[in-house]
């Protein structure tokens, strides 16, 4: 890695990180609090905004892009992990 991109790595890095421990339910529950949206801020600083499609967990990224949740509530000892389809930008 070259130390002119190592910011810009960081960035993606953190915007891909909710703080906490937010399960897939508590996602959820505040996509229905929030009438078919939530948004959720990242370590970055940026906002995601996640959303249902069907029985999917959907999350936009600031520029518009999609990602489905295809692996959710992988308990760690530091956190949870989802799983996503594609790479968010912030």
């Amino acid at each position: 890695m070259r130390p002119a991109n190592k910011a810009a790595l960081t960035s993606i890095l953190t915007y891909h990180v909710i703080p906490g421990r937010i399960t897939s339910a508590q996602i959820a529950a505040k996509i229905r609090a929030g009438h078919g949206k939530a948004r959720l801020t990242t370590v970055q600083g940026e906002t995601l905004t996640a959303s249902m499609q069907g029985k999917s967990l959907v999350l936009t990224d600031a520029k518009g892009g999609t990602s489905r949740v295809t692996t959710a509530n992988v308990m760690q000892s530091n956190g949870v992990i989802h799983v996503v389809d594609t790479v968010l930008m912030p």
